[in-house]
């Protein structure tokens, strides 16, 4: 019975489209997330959720991270980055460094720089609350969302 209501789970939110987001810190590591929330917009906060890959065991290692969210044209950079293997940081992918140390992707549509502020253990995740202490906005150019296992791209007229 368990194992029934945690596939029609998956199922449930492979029908839900989702923003795309990647989240950098020094080092430089990175990973696709799926799962990014506003909290609170006062204090700002968010949250997310990673499983235990060696990318996100050292973004919850980090003191600081940037989540970069991706809209149109993003669809390579978001392959990547969800998996192993993929090319990462590359001069054509558009990264640059914070003074801070974090990379930050200068064709996000934002990217929030955060400290964590809670990580919370859900079975084989981690839900991670942070504090965005710095918000850079970029062009509102479209969207870019993942619905049933594949990439969609929308652009602004």
């Amino acid at each position: 019975m368990q194992n029934d209501v945690a596939q029609d789970f998956k199922a449930a939110f492979r029908r839900y489209p989702t923003g795309v987001a990647v989240i950098s810190a020094a080092g430089p590591v990175g990973l696709t997330a799926s799962s990014v929330a506003s909290v609170s917009a006062d204090p700002p906060a968010l949250s997310y959720s990673v499983m235990g890959s060696p990318s996100a065991r050292a973004i919850l290692e980090a003191p600081s991270f940037v989540v970069n969210l991706l809209g149109p044209g993003s669809v390579a950079l978001a392959r990547a980055f969800a998996g192993p293997g993929g090319p990462r940081f590359t001069p054509d992918q558009g990264w640059e460094l914070l003074p801070t140390g974090e990379p930050v992707l200068t064709t996000a549509l934002a990217s929030l720089r955060c400290t964590p502020l809670d990580l919370v253990p859900v079975g084989t995740s981690t839900v991670v609350i942070a504090q965005v202490h710095d918000v850079l906005l970029g062009d509102a150019t479209g969207h870019l969302v993942y619905h049933d296992r594949a990439y969609i791209e929308t652009h602004q007229q």
